[in-house]
């Protein structure tokens, strides 16, 4: 399973305003299937196979320039680990446990 980082940046929207397309995109992100998302503060997380993840980009990319964009800048950071299975929360769990150990780099 692969993990991507997403940001996309509407502009010429006429505001500096961005939650209005953040929520549009989480929306559509709901109804496309065989992905998991998170949003954060600055990006979202989507997980599953990585067709699925780039098709989820595009239709992303194309759903804000539906939503009212007249130009769109998508920024994507896929990790794609195919020797064992991974997540989010499982890349997260082993840098705490990394952290309750003494300070070595393994």
């Amino acid at each position: 399973m692969a993990i991507a980082e997403l940001t996309i940046v509407p502009i010429g929207t006429g505001s500096t305003s961005l939650s209005g397309y953040v929520a549009e995109m989480q929306r559509k992100l709901a109804t496309l299937e065989g992905i998991r998302y998170e949003l954060t503060s600055m990006s979202t997380i989507i997980e599953g196979p990585l067709d699925r993840i780039l098709d989820a980009v595009q239709a992303l990319h194309e759903h804000t320039f539906e939503s009212g964009a007249l130009r769109v800048s998508t920024s994507v950071k896929i990790d794609d680990r195919r020797d064992k299975e991974g997540s989010s929360a499982q890349k997260l769990a082993s840098v705490q446990a990394r952290l309750a150990e003494p300070n070595e780099v393994q």
